[in-house]
């Protein structure tokens, strides 16, 4: 997700350069953080449709080498 991370700092700093210029009009300022606020929403309903991880899911995912996180082949 740290994608769509970036792309938010990305469009955030575009938004501030146009928005701070005196030859843009408010429209261009308008879709500039528009195009923030979509970046955002997108990144939040990413967040909700990641399932929780159990605790012992989440500690294998910072741990995959411990003996309890091994996966055999049948």
């Amino acid at each position: 997700m740290s994608n769509i991370q970036d792309q938010i700092q990305e469009e955030l700093k575009h938004a501030r350069e146009v928005c701070d210029n005196p030859d843009s009009n408010s429209a261009e300022c308008a879709a500039a953080w528009d195009a923030v606020e979509e970046l955002q929403a997108e990144a939040s309903h990413q967040k909700t449709k990641e399932p929780k991880k159990n605790s012992l899911e989440q500690y294998c995912s910072e741990n995959p080498e411990a003996a309890e996180c091994r996966l055999y082949d049948d």
